[in-house]
């Protein structure tokens, strides 16, 4: 349920709005925008009467939503959320690219790529210290050692970091890091988007999961959302279908519904999404078309050699180049 207060609500006004909504166990999230204020309702709501919520001064109207995500929910937060990832914000019409390789293979590999990445325009770095592998016999990361040196490349460059989360354990670990990353295979894992929801406020990315529909997805930010972080961004990389040219299929209109359906931000990861190098520029430059809020991309100086994910990895000078054109459409497309 969501209720839209008049324009010249007074503060008291919906001050007795939240403290009447509370003493009956229903958690109010007020959003201010530009035209209107709105007060979503999350909780229980089948026993509170439309009428006399809309009775009360300065309530415009009442409403209910019918999908399931409420906090999420577009009608529940008409403006776009920017969420601030240590200085670089993403949505809102702010664009931005994170970059560099699948793990984090020596402190001298991530430095390097930070250094070439920052150069191109990437705004964050990406890299795995923890790394789900369907093989329990491939690199599964440096662990704590790779989180050092992501934060020495950061030290070296001021890029914020961005890395996965696999186990809750970890997660003091993270402290210093600037945005956790829920990866696919974890998308559903509701104890622990919960325990994160609730322990820490820091930018969350959560990767849709291989098989996973647009509703269970917008439901696992809700996990978040409902624990305590709002502070969510969407991140759409494909997923498994009979098709098998391709890693995974990546539906572009995606993003498109996304935005309509929910406030959060969208960013698009062409690596995963194709698995092949050679076609994450022109996926990149499309998902930047349709007006995703960012890019993942992964960036390797040497992909032949890359400890896991080397065919989808771009070079510097590969990413260099999808940069430069992705700056130039921004500016002929967006103005920006």
């Amino acid at each position: 349920m969501i209720i839209i207060l008049k324009k010249e609500a007074a503060e008291s006004q919906v001050n007795g709005l939240i403290s009447l909504l509370e003493s009956k166990n229903i958690q109010p999230h007020v959003s201010r925008g530009s035209l209107q204020t709105i007060v979503g309702c999350v909780g229980d709501v089948s026993r509170l009467d439309p009428g006399i919520l809309e009775a009360l001064d300065g309530v415009e109207s009442v409403q209910r939503i019918q999908e399931p995500f409420k906090a999420a929910n577009r009608k529940f937060h008409p403006e776009d959320t920017v969420v601030d990832c240590s200085g670089v914000k993403v949505g809102g019409g702010s664009f931005s690219v994170i970059a560099g390789p699948c793990s984090v293979e020596s402190e001298e590999q991530i430095v390097a790529i930070a250094k070439s990445v920052k150069a191109s325009g990437a705004t964050m770095l990406r890299g795995g210290a923890f790394k789900p592998r369907t093989s329990p016999y491939a690199f599964q990361g440096l662990g704590k050692a790779g989180l050092d040196m992501l934060l020495t490349a950061r030290r070296e460059t001021g890029l914020p970091i961005v890395t996965e989360l696999m186990d809750f354990k970890d997660i003091e670990l993270f402290n210093d890091v600037d945005v956790i990353q829920i990866g696919a295979r974890n998308m559903q894992n509701f104890n622990l988007l919960k325990e994160v929801g609730s322990y820490t406020k820091k930018p969350i990315l959560l990767k849709r999961g291989m098989s996973a529909t647009i509703q269970e997805l917008l439901m696992s930010a809700e996990y978040v959302m409902a624990s305590g972080n709002e502070n969510v961004m969407l991140c759409e990389r494909g997923i498994r279908t009979f098709e098998t040219a391709l890693r995974n299929t990546l539906d572009l209109g995606v993003v498109t519904l996304l935005h309509r359906l929910s406030h959060l931000p969208v960013v698009v990861d062409p690596s995963h999404a194709t698995g092949h190098a050679w076609m994450v520029d022109s996926v990149a430059v499309a998902a930047t078309a349709i007006g995703a809020d960012g890019l993942i991309i992964e960036v390797h100086n040497d992909p032949p050699h890359a400890k896991c994910d080397g065919a989808q990895s771009q070079t510097p000078d590969m990413f260099a180049g999808t940069m430069r054109k992705i700056a130039a459409l921004r500016k002929s497309l967006f103005n920006a």
